[in-house]
């Protein structure tokens, strides 16, 4: 919502600064957005009176002016086309700095005359796109006055933003109403005046199918349309409206004035009466910005005896609108539904000042104030003779009453304010105070936002200023503050520092993917498509995660930024059961490494991938030592290189793997990516320890023995079956089991490979002898050939 500072003046007496009014519009909850001061801006510009322009000596499309300025005759070479003696300029002195560049304006040689400042155009000073000569303004300019006071221009821009429930501060009237409410003057604006018509109204106004609670008229026969007065022209330039003519420029005045939307009908383009209906299915209309709407049975229009006029509260028709030409118009005010009118919106991608004010809701009581302060502007500007106003329908009951007791402001505050100050801000708000303890308030008929008594304290409070609400810290209940975080959400946070750690780089991606990419992961589930997506292309919940990364991933390597190492923490949506939004930590390693000195660059494969989620499940106290390694990965990843890690035969805590080539050829991701999937909430608690004291570091004394064996085993066999086998033999001395060599070929069996394995040793109490490690090794070969009938290798 923009004004300017003049034109809140007009409603509100007050001897407040500017900063002082920008502070209380913050602190009563109306948040300014910007403060445009063209003024300021524009200070070191002054008017400038040509006296002469010669030809440069030096230059042919050059012109050397003498110019007169308040601090004398200055010599000024000028490059423009209309540059010439006898006109009035504008002035930029040396040391000013230009707006559209922001560079400081120096003294020097042109062509080896000396230029002491500059000429400036529109463009350079930011105010219009004319840069094809100097400006030239009003021959009665005074040398050396400011030219913002020149062009009018010396009247802060104010933007506030407007919370949806405030309808009535989308008009200068309703801010001002709460500034003085605030304290800060006192309101002016005048009361409108009745306008009796002269004559019946030839067209009448009617409401079909209850399509809107209220639609007034009157006719204006005779009028002259032109352009609006200067000031108006002024007054909208400036919250950038473009004037067209006196009889639109009413509409959109009153519009930001009084937040009252109007629409105006060249009258001689109607045919019969107007109708505020229903439209017909597949009814066309050609709206004021020139594009053609097809309507359904559910957007209200106004409409003549022919065909539909205007969109209800939205846009009027091109056909019918006011032209230079016009001579009898009809005006109209009315209320609409605000969910009707949004929803219209909506619909059809329009967006309007109009519907802007109406499905915030409008003053109903300020229907017919409206059309006659109207009626006024247009019988002042344009001449002519009004109707006698035609009406439709009734004012809809806004009326209610709240029971309030003054103590709830302290109650649900926090601010203790006297019940004389309580009552003066409700009053200066509109509302209508009577009775005694409790007190019976009925809000304004601007305020439909107003309930019930918690409403009114906010109003109160709002008032009186958020600003002055005390800080109170509430009472600690234990000596020790219990944990802020749950569960999950220290487990996401974890997650997230640890693969931070291992050199992925966070994303933040959509929930919302196309329906195409979701049925990829098996996303078929209809109740996860969106009825009202925010785009035809993301008209889906993602099932997983993954292909959120995979399309970033695909977008990064679209730019060229190759490789892609991304993680992502967040839920996905398999379907409308808890148990089916699971919280999964996803990472995708995207593309090869970059070359490097050492050796040739590497791609990540399905190794890279399950070492990133056995390294994200033990830094969340998972028991990695219990996981097993399953090959029945789902479809989306390679089969063959990808798995699932397991607790028992149905807990899936991770997949892992490369990604299957189809679905990279479908996501458009040119590149060999692996990635995992550990679900955060499968992952067990550890176990609660007695004490959160660490156990004392224990380091042996005895050195650590290391024995190599091969095993012939089946092609069958994981290396994770074997190696826990191994582990298991002797869980005193064993300290651990690593893989370090697989062969399949000459010399082993068909169907067979040879593993091999390297056991650690670590005794704590003595030097191990040979027999003893031969004992060990001997249970070690037991344990593997009982756990997968393999055999020790000669």
């Amino acid at each position: 919502m923009k004004f300017t500072l003049s034109w809140l003046k007009q409603h509100l007496v007050t001897e407040a600064s500017l900063d002082e009014i920008l502070t209380v519009l913050t602190r009563i909850g109306l948040e300014v957005e910007s403060v445009e001061d063209k003024a300021a801006d524009l200070k070191a510009f002054t008017v400038g009176y040509v006296r002469e322009a010669v030809q440069h000596p030096n230059a042919d499309k050059l012109r050397v002016c003498q110019v007169e300025t308040a601090g004398g005759n200055v010599e000024v070479v000028c490059g423009a086309p209309n540059a010439r003696a006898g006109i009035k300029v504008a002035f930029a002195a040396v040391g000013s700095v230009i707006p559209a560049t922001g560079l400081e304006l120096k003294a020097g040689a042109i062509r080896g005359v000396v230029s002491n400042g500059m000429l400036c155009s529109s463009r350079e000073l930011k105010l219009g796109d004319d840069h094809d000569g100097i400006m030239e303004l009003p021959a009665d300019a005074v040398v050396g006055a400011p030219i913002a006071d020149v062009l009018g221009l010396g009247d802060p821009v104010i933007d506030i933003s407007i919370t949806p429930n405030r309808g009535d501060c989308n008009g200068v009237a309703g801010v001002a109403r709460d500034l003085a409410a605030a304290g800060l003057g006192h309101i002016v604006t005048p009361e409108v005046a009745e306008i009796t018509g002269t004559f019946p109204s030839p067209i009448k106004t009617a409401i079909a199918d209850n399509a809107a609670p209220l639609f007034e008229g009157r006719l204006i026969r005779g009028v002259k349309n032109g352009p609006s007065p200067a000031w108006v022209q002024n007054r909208l330039r400036a919250v950038g409206l473009r004037p067209i003519s006196a009889l639109v420029d009413v509409t959109n005045l009153l519009s930001l004035d009084r937040a009252r939307p109007l629409h105006v009908f060249d009258a001689d383009t109607l045919t019969g009466n107007l109708t505020a209906r229903f439209a017909k299915e597949g009814e066309v209309l050609v709206a004021l910005d020139s594009k053609t709407y097809t309507l359904d049975t559910e957007t209200v229009v106004i409409a003549d005896d022919a065909a539909a006029r205007g969109i209800a509260g939205v846009m009027g028709g091109l056909e019918t609108g006011c032209t230079e030409k016009t001579v009898n118009v009809f005006v109209e005010a009315a209320l609409f539904e605000p969910i009707r009118v949004a929803a219209a919106g909506r619909k059809l991608s329009i967006n309007s000042d109009a519907r802007y004010r109406y499905e915030r809701g409008v003053d109903p009581e300020f229907n017919r104030k409206g059309l006659d302060l109207a009626t006024a502007l247009i019988l002042e500007w344009c001449g002519g003779e009004a109707s006698e106003v035609v009406s439709a329908g009734a004012i809809p009951a806004w009326r209610r009453e709240i029971k309030f007791d003054p103590a709830l402001v302290l109650k649900l505050s926090g601010v203790d304010l006297p019940v004389a100050d309580v009552l003066c801000i409700l009053g200066d708000l509109g509302c209508t105070v009577t009775g005694a303890f409790p007190f019976t308030v009925t809000p304004p008929s601007w305020r439909p936002d107003i309930h019930g008594a918690a409403d009114l304290v906010e109003e109160v409070t709002r008032i009186h200023g958020l600003d002055n609400i005390p800080s109170t810290a509430l009472p600690r209940v234990n000596a020790v503050t219990k944990p802020g975080l749950t569960l999950a959400q220290r487990r996401a946070r974890e997650a997230r520092r640890s693969l931070a750690g291992r050199g992925l780089v966070e994303a933040v991606t959509n929930s919302f993917i196309p329906r195409a990419h979701a049925a990829l992961f098996g996303g078929g589930d209809e109740s996860m498509q969106l009825a009202n997506p925010i785009s035809a292309e993301l008209d889906a919940m993602r099932p997983n995660v993954l292909p959120s990364l995979i399309a970033a991933a695909s977008r990064n390597a679209a730019r060229g930024l190759v490789p892609s190492h991304l993680f992502e923490v967040g839920p996905a949506f398999a379907g409308t059961g808890d148990a089916d939004q699971p919280t999964v930590a996803t990472g995708l390693r995207a593309g090869t490494s970059a070359r490097q000195w050492r050796g040739a660059a590497f791609a990540p494969d399905v190794f890279a991938a399950k070492a990133d989620a056995l390294a994200l499940i033990e830094s969340l106290g998972g028991p990695v030592g219990n996981l097993t390694v399953w090959t029945d990965a789902p479809s989306w990843y390679h089969p063959g290189r990808s798995g699932q890690l397991k607790l028992g035969p149905k807990t899936v805590v991770a997949r892992f793997g490369e990604l299957h080539p189809a679905v990279l050829e479908a996501m458009d991701l040119k590149a060999p990516t692996a990635a995992f999937e550990v679900f955060l909430d499968a992952i067990p608690l550890p176990k609660a320890k007695p004490t959160k004291t660490k156990a004392a570091l224990v380091l042996s004394d005895y050195p650590a023995v290391e024995r190599d064996f091969a095993f012939l085993v089946a092609d069958r066999v994981a290396a994770g079956d074997v190696v826990k086998a191994a582990a298991g033999a002797d869980k005193v001395l064993i300290a651990g089991v690593d893989v370090f060599d697989v062969y399949a070929g000459k010399g082993v069996a068909e169907g067979h490979k040879s593993l091999a394995i390297a056991v650690r040793l670590q005794p704590k109490d003595r030097t191990l002898t040979d027999a003893e490690i031969d004992v060990v090794g001997q249970k070690i070969v037991a344990a593997v050939t009982k756990a997968t009938g393999g055999t020790l290798r000669a």
